[in-house]
């Protein structure tokens, strides 16, 4: 990136989650598909200014990693990915994928944070 455009941009985390239609390769990769294209889409993001994602999943979700989905969907197979477990809550939302996003946006730039599907009721307020 040239010397003056870094000066117009910041490192910015961009939260997100959706839910996946059950514990399968196929309702996994449906699910994060669509929450990573909503992510681009609704930040307006430039695939080599998306640095790196953790994705978080309930403990009902095993049959595959989010990350290894994400790194075959719109070429971003140099996006450092990350999977972990989300801590264990009674009632927490049923087959949840999260992430959290480290992107460069323009300074001053709004972020959409994208929480789709049944993750929408954790944040009504950013669906």
């Amino acid at each position: 990136m040239p010397e003056k455009m870094k000066d117009n941009y910041k490192i910015t985390f961009i939260r997100g989650a959706t839910t996946a239609s059950g514990n399968s390769v196929k309702g996994i990769e449906d699910a994060v598909i669509e929450l990573i294209d909503e992510l681009i889409k609704r930040n307006k993001l430039i695939k080599k200014n998306l640095l790196s994602i953790t994705f978080t999943s309930t403990k009902d979700l095993d049959a595959c990693f989010p990350a290894s989905i994400a790194r075959k969907c719109n070429e971003l197979d140099s996006v450092a990915f990350l999977d972990v477990q989300q801590m264990y809550v009674s009632n927490d939302v049923d087959f949840c994928i999260r992430i959290l996003a480290q992107v460069l946006l323009p300074s001053n730039y709004p972020v959409n944070h994208p929480y789709l599907r049944g993750a929408s009721k954790l944040r009504p307020d950013r669906c």
